[in-house]
């Protein structure tokens, strides 16, 4: 049975009913504070605000709390109890705003001034009403009461207009009922798309260990099984060609612009048109590995003065360079201690177990299977995540589409 089909099923016979959120919910707003009341020593009230919330999970997340001094002002209701909704009221970001977490239990937090929680009555079920917070329905209308203003702010008054659908409103019981069972489904599809998410995360992290152990077990050779030349013997540098575009002359194109970290930019015009390998000059990139230290790229692009452009006589050259300073510590080449880099004498000079071309082939060959597979768990993971999510939203607003226009029915 579809979700409308169950939808109609669950309401047949029963009245719908859209309450103002003011008039079956409290919204309080957050602890407003001074710089100064910030604490100095980690001791204080704990105080969550707007990048506390996932933008994309509407969940907590801890990482980054402010601490105010116990002698800062707070009220009672300024503190997280169990089935608050958290919503973020005010950002420089439109997404931020009207982004929302449940609160599973009492929690020793208070929530800050840019912040407000949704308590709501006992005609609601409060993750009802919070999964309504996630649906579309909730979206429209931030779209239409906040487009019209420059200030992305979510006024009481603004949230107090917003119309709640109260199934059943002359039976409570059997109104609370409803409730809990649409929250019950909604409840398993998230539960469902958070296991997924953790069992693809995992397969990936395995994927890319394999990957590793296997790179470095081909990458390894023993003193004396082959020459060793510096990079500079191996691959034409042509860092007198790139060049940074400055913002005044960045026109937007279809031309990759290329940094220490890959893409910056797209732009209308190009220095390269050719097979490179790029690798980063920026010493803390390099030192974070957050990213691939070296990266090819082909066709035409533009590349700045972060990444240095290195040639190759053929893709198993380069493709091999790049998979070898992929797997090595590049610290010893890092020089500067404000800016760490690695210029082009150090790069220059790294030096790189050169076997046969027939041997690198065999190499490259090897790995590149195992990156394609990387690759699209890599990419295949937000795919499948995205996919869940959206099958989520989709069941999500078909379960809380309730009919308009609204007249509250007689309840069996």
């Amino acid at each position: 049975m579809s979700s409308g089909n169950f939808l109609d099923k669950l309401l047949d016979g029963v009245g719908v009913e859209w309450k103002e959120l003011g008039d079956v919910a409290e919204y309080v707003r957050g602890l407003v504070y001074n710089k100064s009341s910030e604490s100095s020593d980690g001791t204080g009230f704990k105080v969550l605000r707007a990048n506390n919330i996932t933008l994309t999970g509407n969940s907590l997340n801890f990482d980054d709390i402010k601490v105010v001094n116990f002698d800062t002002k707070v009220k009672k209701s300024q503190k997280l109890y169990k089935n608050d909704i958290l919503i973020s009221t005010a950002s420089g970001s439109r997404e931020h705003v009207g982004k929302v977490a449940f609160i599973n239990e009492d929690i020793d937090f208070y929530f800050g001034g840019f912040m407000a929680v949704v308590r709501c009555g006992t005609k609601l079920n409060p993750r009802f009403v919070f999964h309504i917070l996630t649906s579309q329905l909730f979206q429209n209308y931030l779209n239409e009461m906040l487009n019209s203003s420059t200030i992305n702010n979510l006024s009481s008054s603004v949230m107090g207009l917003f119309k709640i659908p109260i199934p059943c409103p002359e039976n409570p019981k059997k109104s609370l009922a409803i409730q809990a069972e649409i929250v019950r489904i909604l409840d398993t599809f998230t539960e469902l798309t958070t296991e997924l998410t953790t069992e693809l995360t995992t397969e990936l992290t395995a994927r890319k260990k394999q990957y590793n152990y296997y790179r470095d077990q081909l990458l390894r050779f023993e003193e004396g099984d082959v020459e060793w030349k510096t990079l500079g013997e191996l691959a034409e540098n042509l860092d007198y060609l790139r060049r940074p575009i400055t913002s005044g002359l960045r026109d937007a194109g279809d031309i990759p612009y290329y940094g220490a970290s890959g893409i910056v930019d797209y732009v209308k015009d190009y220095i390269f048109d050719d097979d490179f390998l790029l690798v980063s000059e920026d010493g803390a990139n390099l030192l974070a590995r957050s990213t691939p230290i070296a990266f090819s790229v082909s066709g035409k692009s533009w590349v700045n003065n972060h990444a240095h452009v290195l040639k190759f006589e053929t893709y198993a050259e380069r493709r091999y360079v790049e998979y070898y300073l992929n797997s090595i510590d590049l610290t010893p080449y890092i020089s500067g201690a404000a800016q760490p880099k690695l210029n082009q004498k150090n790069l220059n000079g790294i030096d790189v177990p050169n076997p046969s071309l027939e041997e690198k082939e065999r190499i490259v060959s090897i790995l590149d299977k195992f990156d394609a597979i990387t690759t699209s768990l890599t990419e295949g993971l937000p795919r499948e995540i995205e996919l869940r999510q959206k099958q989520y939203a989709h069941y999500r607003d078909l379960l809380l589409r309730f009919p308009k226009p609204v007249q509250a029915g007689e309840c069996p």
